[in-house]
């Protein structure tokens, strides 16, 4: 009997059939469906499931679940409602979302680098001025987050010529990469930086890092990035910073409620730059054949990939 995995999302009718579709020609030796096409026995019997934002009461319908297996890198909203149930949750981990967000950091760096935001506001006011030019090596770009993210952009930063820097939970080694970790070196760190690009998943521990204390610690005139998790921001101080000059300028992917209400002062602010979460998207092929191979793996050997710390998190 061919195993029957459901896929179940809170996506679009055309996205979850874009899903289902590709991950069924990667995997011919299973049954992709709808979580609503299970019958009861069907729920009685799965073991994997595949889930893009998953509903939890309809993950809570099967019974001998196993695993889940995540089509998205963030595993945030799924720790918040599913990491008490006793399955493993497996993120993906795809080498080319690295790869699309370390083109990103480097985007938007040279973006700041390169003084766009002032060069915009000259436009605006019909004002033909050239700015000195900064070599990047002079430039130090501080990284929050090295997982396998942050070490790509570091790296694509590094090629650059830009001096950069990287700060996580626990000590890492990168080639021409200064490395810090923890707290007093967080605070080290950012008096230190000219640019700040965030990549931390959101945890217990992230939730609210930039906060009024934080943005106190930053060097005068830095300017920040935002591509890994809104709620690790609190606005109503970062805008506070961005008021009285501390930040000059902040780039923002990601905002704790999406899409951001019409009504935040972010949106006129002179000195953001907002984008609607597009730095790193998921690509529907790449991942799906990752899935599947995952997948694959498990039925053939019992190898279950590895799976999110619980209690960290990510």
């Amino acid at each position: 009997m061919r195993p029957l995995i459901p896929f179940i999302h809170q996506l679009s009718r055309q996205e979850a059939c874009d899903w289902i579709d590709t991950i069924q020609t990667q995997l011919s030796g299973c049954d992709i469906c709808e979580f609503s096409q299970l019958s009861a026995v069907d729920k009685g019997q799965v073991e994997i499931a595949i889930v893009a934002n998953p509903d939890p009461v309809e993950v809570a319908q099967l019974s001998r679940l196993q695993w889940v297996h995540s089509v998205w890198a963030g595993v945030e909203g799924m720790m918040a409602n599913l990491s008490h149930m006793p399955f493993e949750i497996v993120r993906l981990t795809d080498p080319q979302l690295a790869r699309t967000m370390s083109e990103a950091v480097l985007a938007w760096v040279l973006y700041l680098h390169r003084d766009m935001p002032r060069y915009r506001q000259q436009q605006a006011d019909s004002h033909w001025r050239q700015l000195s030019y900064t070599d990047p090596g002079d430039r130090h770009i501080a990284l929050l987050g090295l997982g396998k993210l942050g070490e790509c952009s570091a790296l694509r930063l590094v090629d650059n010529g830009f001096r950069v820097s990287g700060w996580s939970r626990s000590a890492k080694q990168i080639d021409s990469v200064d490395c810090y970790a923890g707290e007093q070196q967080l605070s080290e760190l950012l008096a230190k930086a000219d640019i700040i690009v965030n990549l931390l998943p959101l945890t217990p521990a992230t939730l609210g890092l930039m906060n009024r204390a934080f943005f106190q610690q930053v060097k005068t005139g830095a300017a920040l990035i935002n591509f890994g998790r809104g709620a690790t921001v609190v606005e109503s101080d970062l805008l506070e910073a961005l008021d009285r000059g501390q930040l000059s300028h902040a780039v923002l992917d990601v905002f704790a409620e999406e899409p951001l209400h019409p009504q935040s002062r972010l949106w006129g602010h002179p000195n953001t730059t907002l984008l609607p979460h597009i730095s790193a998207p998921t690509s529907v092929p790449t991942a799906s054949r990752i899935v599947a191979d995952n997948i694959s793996r498990y039925l053939s050997e019992g190898s279950l990939p590895q799976s999110v710390d619980k209690a960290r998190g990510y």
